[in-house]
């Protein structure tokens, strides 16, 4: 899951407010290709309860407190190892840290073992992490703690290290499970056709355009990400409907819809 701000007007006001977006995605490891959108008002944790509502699977998010009670009701949490390293990332390219590159060469060597497992069965990345990346994992946590204890409180270092040890748990989860990632990148690249969207739509005239905008663009990225054109998915789906079966609804949707004829 992902969420990303965007822009609404304020009818009667002259300005806009803050909306947010939701991707809701199954890995990329996943064999269904889909993503979905929610389009809310806001960005409180009741609004991913509210669309997960007795969901409880595997989540791959950022420390946001907003998921908490959905992790307290079964939700398993598992932490995105790209949010931790790039908080290094950040203080390493502003030269405000000396041993942000150390951090950075310990979070490399846990994503090149990453790219070792991406082609493999979610078997046999099982079997691949816990041989050769928890060693890695676990060096970069001793790691951790004793830079924590070298660096002064109130600095960008701790807070990025702080971090890092505050989610380990979360955060390591990933190496006992050969179905999920090391990240949620892959959620923040289904984000992306929004970004470009919005440099020529601007905002949502309405929060209720923005909520159809979502329920389209889960249809067309959906699409796209099945191997098929959004203009001819939409088209030919748009002239079945008014003929098909609600009972059969399910059979148009982008991750099992085949053209006709």
């Amino acid at each position: 899951m992902r969420y990303g701000g965007k822009s609404t007007l304020n009818p009667g006001t002259g300005k806009t407010q803050r909306a947010y977006l939701w991707a809701y995605t199954p890995t990329a490891y996943a064999a269904l290709r889909a993503v979905v959108y929610d389009f809310t008002p806001g960005r409180a944790g009741e609004y991913s309860r509210s669309f997960l509502q007795d969901w409880r699977g595997k989540l791959v998010t950022d420390d946001y407190a907003g998921y908490k009670a959905g992790f307290a009701a079964g939700i398993t949490e598992l932490g995105c190892m790209a949010h931790a390293r790039r908080k290094f990332h950040d203080l390493h390219q502003q030269h405000q840290s000396q041993i942000a590159g150390q951090a950075l060469e310990l979070f490399g060597a846990l994503y090149g073992i990453e790219c070792e497992a991406a082609d493999l069965s979610p078997d046999d990345r099982q079997t691949l992490r816990p041989q050769q990346a928890r060693p890695l994992a676990d060096t970069l946590h001793r790691w951790l703690l004793t830079q924590r204890q070298r660096v002064p409180d109130d600095c960008g270092t701790a807070r990025a290290i702080g971090y890092s040890l505050r989610r380990w748990e979360a955060l390591t989860r990933y190496l006992e499970d050969g179905d999920v990632p090391i990240d949620n990148n892959w959620a923040e690249s289904q984000i992306r056709p929004w970004a470009v969207g919005c440099s020529n739509w601007l905002f949502a005239g309405f929060l209720h355009s923005g909520q159809r905008a979502a329920a389209i663009m889960s249809l067309i990225q959906s699409a796209r990400l099945n191997g098929h054109g959004p203009y001819a998915y939409l088209r030919d789906v748009i002239t079945r409907l008014p003929s098909w079966k609600q009972s059969r609804i399910a059979e148009l949707m982008p991750h099992r819809w085949s053209a006709a004829g």
